[in-house]
């Protein structure tokens, strides 16, 4: 297996407090790999880190063999590294196919007149079709956003980072707020990614975690205190203390 992401001794400071505090893991080529923990734990100062809108106190940050510690957030999506939202950044007056049509234009360093006719840009409609034709969105391509439901929304989220064709895609809760048809719907849609891009799933539906994940890491207290595949993780003591002795939420 190849590593493609890694961490090594991360360590970020506010003042006095410690967000993350020497961590260290490695995300492996194709692979899901997730990141639970609850709230305050870190989850979200590490993936700033990894995107760059946060930097490091200490350590270090290994993106495809190159050290992107100190690298700005831009030059590391032209890398390869893609990201989505808790809260979805979409263009509400355009429609799904638009929006990712605009995420395909952008990676091809062209502007953003997406409304040319269809002979003008026919590379980027092709793409954006070829897109929308494995999602269960492809039904709904011509609907405006601001008309799509909140799981909806977060599909076509998915889509457009999808069109920047990352190579490392991190996922920040995109189970946030969906109902539990939602939830599957988004389940089954990253379970056909497995093995196409290389995800790291932030996520608090640990059953979502366990149903997609090859290997998860618990992050407590800005710490990893363990890393292992969902049955170690479940049958762990000191994560299921972690979760505040909640032994349903791990089962």
């Amino acid at each position: 297996m190849t590593t493609i992401l890694e961490t090594q001794q991360l360590v970020k400071r506010f003042a006095g407090l410690t967000a993350t505090d020497k961590v260290s893991f490695s995300l492996q080529e194709g692979h899901i790999h997730a990141l639970i923990g609850p709230n305050g734990a870190g989850k979200s100062t590490l993936i700033h880190q990894l995107c760059g809108n946060l930097l490091p106190t200490e350590g270090r940050i290994i993106f495809a063999g190159q050290d992107i510690t100190r690298l700005a957030p831009a030059a590391r999506v032209k890398l390869g590294l893609g990201r989505t939202f808790q809260v979805t950044s979409l263009l509400g007056e355009f429609t799904v196919r638009q929006n990712i049509a605009a995420a395909v234009q952008v990676r091809l360093g062209r502007n953003l007149r997406i409304l040319d006719r269809m002979t003008a840009r026919h590379d980027v409609w092709e793409e954006a079709d070829e897109l929308l034709g494995r999602s269960p969105l492809g039904k709904r391509a011509d609907i405006v956003v601001d008309d799509l439901s909140h799981g909806e929304r977060k599909q076509l989220e998915l889509l457009v980072s999808l069109a920047g064709r990352p190579k490392v895609l991190l996922l920040d809760e995109p189970m946030a707020g969906l109902g539990h048809a939602e939830s599957q719907d988004m389940i089954d849609v990253l379970r056909d990614l497995r093995g196409k891009v290389t995800i790291l799933l932030v996520e608090h539906d640990v059953d979502a975690v366990f149903a997609l994940a090859d290997r998860i890491s618990v992050l407590v207290y800005g710490r990893i205190i363990m890393t292992g595949n969902a049955e170690e993780i479940a049958a762990s003591a000191d994560v299921r203390e972690a979760y505040l002795g909640n032994e349903d939420e791990l089962c």
